[in-house]
């Protein structure tokens, strides 16, 4: 049976597109390792998976990510450095002026969804130039059914036309540079552009569902999530900022992994957006990350910007001589520990993650819900000493909702959601710091990934909540005095420094930094909320 046969030419007209080259629909994995090696697009390595690079962009082109203001949403998105205004008619050049670009060229389209609950499921068309983020998108969605009636019926919600090879022209589109990322959703439509970074076509449609979903009654959350394999009800979220360790703590080889990255909690549960899971893998180390190690030595694995060694084709997850963010992109089913539905019940757990490079945060510290609120709206972690030119010291960084980059409406519409579920549900709220003890950076030492496992498992089963705690006097949260599996000296960060007044003024100073970025979110939290950050001024 030909693709050809059941999707006939004319079902891209929607977008402007005729006159192409060769189009290529639904491809399996296979048949994209062949056109993206024959293309030159990336090499086979040792065991199997396909190592790609992507030149100029390692990473997200955060300043270059563009909403397109238009009447049907403009009143609903919350503008700001991350949500950027661009015109309309802007828009619509541009698309006239890839789909010019595109003409007698080969594409490659992959027909999926974004959600596992259909309930709330976007049907999603990619269309690449490239075949291996054709592949990337067939390992990061939701695959659709296969059967002819699956595909002659499968009519897209989102469309996202991705074009690495396609830069705009800053004088005349009004863009930063030849990079960008524009979203127009009343049309339901993405532009992408001027880079290879696979990620940004994941991350444009979870910035979509972060705007449609909450009008549904919806959280969207930048988080893990993963079950226990013997109680259902059993189910814990991990909300965190890349670095501390969300992916990595929610592949537990004990329990089963619902999703890495992207999720939906309606009414019926918590559910996956993705079919795949999208992993740094920087010095990844296969005893402390089995799962995710084993998953770089499979067929159908995308590297990027992993160093292979041209004769043997063996890869080096040591080797950060591209970037940092060399990353793996694979399918789900190839963690044998998996929720294969992607869906699972209400939360029982919610764990915010953050790595305080300052090192003053407990392991871990029991929440109450405004503190939860607090903590979610702040989106706390910090950056070391060297990841960025002219960072000298460890330095805050705060997301809100734990994703700024992907947030559409105001965070106070989805910190409100989250209240309601916490409340509704009885879920108990973790702050877990994956980062420094002893010291900030530079001083004192990361907290050992055993012990933060430790600690999460006596919290998912229950057992913190039966030991003694102590109130921090700053922070306000109470903390464990002790926990099964961990030395009792590291629980209380004060005890670990050599000067206890020197982390007195490291406390007071991250305190500091909490209160100043809370002041942007304090005409819209209630009064219990803002009381539940730091008390020192």
């Amino acid at each position: 049976m030909e693709i050809t046969d059941l999707v006939p030419e004319y079902v891209l007209d929607y977008l402007g597109l005729h006159e192409l080259g060769d189009v290529y629909w639904n491809l399996s994995t296979p048949a994209l390792y062949e056109h993206a090696v024959r293309r030159f697009e990336g090499q086979i390595s040792h065991l199997g998976p396909l190592v790609v690079s992507m030149g100029q962009h390692t990473g997200r082109a955060a300043k270059d990510k563009y909403i397109v203001d238009e009447p049907q949403s403009t009143k609903d998105i919350w503008w700001s450095q991350v949500n950027v205004k661009y015109p309309e008619e802007k828009f619509n050049a541009i698309l006239k002026r890839m789909v010019a670009y595109l003409r007698g060229k080969t594409v490659f389209v992959q027909d999926c969804y974004a959600g596992a609950d259909e309930q709330f499921r976007q049907s999603v068309r990619i269309i690449n130039e490239y075949a291996w983020h054709n592949l990337f998108a067939r390992n990061m969605f939701i695959q659709q059914p296969r059967d002819r009636e699956g595909i002659r019926g499968f009519k897209p919600d989102f469309t996202v036309l991705h074009c690495p090879n396609f830069h705009a022209d800053p004088d005349e589109d009004a863009t930063r540079s030849g990079t960008f990322i524009a979203i127009n959703i009343s049309r339901k439509l993405v532009l992408i552009g001027g880079t290879a970074y696979a990620g940004e076509m994941k991350k444009s449609i979870f910035s979509a569902l972060n705007f449609l979903l909450p009008g549904r009654h919806v959280l969207s959350m930048h988080c893990s999530a993963n079950v226990s394999k013997t109680d259902p009800d059993d189910v814990a979220i991990f909300f965190g900022l890349s670095g501390t360790g969300k992916t990595t703590l929610s592949a537990d080889p004990n329990r089963l992994l619902i999703g890495d990255d992207e999720h939906g909690w309606s009414d019926n549960g918590v559910f996956n957006f993705e079919g795949g899971c999208y992993a740094k893998v920087i010095r990844l180390s296969k005893k402390a990350e089995p799962e995710i190690y084993e998953c770089t030595r499979r067929f159908g694995t995308i590297l990027e910007n992993v160093s292979m060694n041209p004769a043997t084709h063996r890869i080096d997850l040591n080797d950060d001589s591209l970037t940092e963010n060399t990353r793996a992109s694979y399918p789900l089913r190839h963690i044998p520990n998996i929720v294969s539905s992607g869906m699972a019940r209400h939360p029982r757990s919610i764990i915010m993650l953050t790595a305080d490079a300052f090192g003053v945060l407990p392991p871990i510290a029991r929440l109450t819900q405004d503190q939860a609120m607090y903590h979610f709206i702040s989106g706390y972690t910090a950056k070391v000493a060297g990841t960025e030119t002219g960072v000298t010291e460890p330095t805050a960084t705060f997301s809100t909702c734990f994703g700024a980059p992907f947030i559409m409406r105001h965070p106070s519409l989805y910190a409100q959601l989250l209240a309601d579920r916490i409340k509704d549900h009885r879920t108990e709220c973790w702050l877990v710091n994956t980062g420094w003890t002893g010291g900030p950076f530079g001083v004192g030492s990361r907290m050992k990934i055993g012990y933060t496992r430790a600690l999460l498992n006596a919290a998912l089963v229950g057992s913190l909540g039966k030991v003694e705690m102590w109130n921090d006097p700053i922070f306000g949260f109470q903390v464990p005095s002790e926990a099964p599996g961990v030395p009792s000296e590291i629980l209380n960060p004060r005890n670990t420094w050599s000067n206890p007044s020197d982390y007195d003024a490291q406390a007071k100073k991250l305190a500091v930094l909490f209160h100043n970025n809370f002041e942007q979110f304090k005409d819209q939290s209630p009064d219990s909320v803002l009381a539940a950050g730091p008390q020192a001024r």
